[in-house]
């Protein structure tokens, strides 16, 4: 019965995802402006993430970095002192000066930068709920277990990490936080993190 339960609440996201969509466009348009304005290019930026079962899907975000900004990552960590280990460590880079100005700030640190991906929880790729999406390359950082155990849902646009330090923990610690998810899985414990998320959201705690 659970199982019922869990795959029907799963089914259920998707249109919801569809119903927010709205309200999420008019959230976010004031700021895709200003980073036009700011730095003219794409409205939305796409990266590969690893999804269910290890299949890649192209998560989508407002783009809130200058066009191209992944080409130059590798020469920003070579740059800066420790920003390599940090990036490894963390996933991101302090103090990042791709980002395309203040608006753009804005939107990272409120994450109205995530809004995109309700069209992928729509198209099935994701789920409100779940594992936080990451590249390949650094889900390969997590321990065997907890990558085994991630890849059995679907990311979500929101999670445990999320909810418990988001980028001010390290990779390996977000790994066992989506294992911990994964094992108490549960519609209770999914509208939690929501509740939950939007304390965090408005704080703008670990977003950067």
């Amino acid at each position: 019965m659970t199982g019922l339960i869990l795959k029907g609440w799963e089914v259920f996201q998707r249109p919801l995802a569809v119903l927010l969509m709205a309200p999420a466009i008019l959230i976010a348009l004031p700021f895709t402006i200003l980073v036009q304005i700011r730095s003219p290019g794409p409205l939305l930026h796409a990266s590969v993430r690893e999804g269910r079962g290890g299949a890649e899907f192209k998560m989508l975000k407002l783009r809130t970095m200058i066009p191209n900004a992944e080409y130059n990552l590798i020469s920003l960590l070579e740059k800066a002192d420790g920003a390599e280990e940090h990036w490894r460590r963390y996933g991101f880079v302090t103090n990042d000066p791709r980002i395309a100005g203040p608006a753009a700030q804005i939107a990272r640190r409120f994450s109205i930068d995530e809004l995109p991906q309700l069209l992928n929880v729509a198209k099935g790729e994701m789920n409100l709920i779940g594992p936080r999406p990451m590249p390949t390359v650094m889900v390969n950082c997590m321990s065997p277990a907890d990558r085994a155990a991630r890849r059995t849902l679907k990311p979500g646009m929101t999670g445990l990490w999320q909810v418990s330090g988001r980028s001010n923990l390290p990779i390996k610690m977000m790994g066992r936080l989506d294992h911990r998810y994964v094992n108490r899985r549960s519609v209770a414990l999914d509208i939690g993190i929501l509740i939950r998320t939007f304390g965090v959201v408005i704080k703008g705690d670990g977003a950067y």
